[in-house]
């Protein structure tokens, strides 16, 4: 079993920064792809940010690319999302996700992922 555990969030202002961090505990973390999603109210689940397990590849969702960067740690087991010049359009809750999708395809959709945390809520104001 794999737990899925975020820190950061909370309140920022526009222009501000945030960094969230996600970090991957349990038996058969090795070898996972990690990504960020998030959901506003009344809307789905898209994607902020994902990467492979080695962080050779990412992939952005269209709104906040060049703004966010996510990187992995060395450990393999963490995840960082730096979000930068955040607008009042990032209000969401963020998600950190786990798994091996099995294509730049599966990547960057919530059914590639087996394993979520619990969510991360920021407000961004203007």
């Amino acid at each position: 079993q794999v737990q899925v555990e975020e820190s950061g969030g909370g309140l920022a202002q526009t222009g501000g920064s945030m960094r969230l961090s996600c970090k991957l505990s349990g038996r058969s973390w090795s070898a996972y792809g990690m990504a960020w999603f998030r959901q506003a109210p009344g809307k789905e689940r898209e994607l902020a940010a994902a990467t492979d397990w080695d962080g050779s590849n990412s992939y952005y969702g269209d709104s906040v690319k060049g703004r966010f960067t996510i990187s992995r740690g060395d450990a393999r087991n963490t995840a960082y999302l730096q979000m930068d010049h955040l607008k009042p359009e990032d209000t969401a809750v963020y998600y950190c996700a786990a798994g091996r999708p099995f294509s730049p395809t599966q990547a960057v959709i919530p059914q590639g992922y087996d394993h979520w945390g619990q969510g991360t809520q920021i407000t961004v104001s203007s």
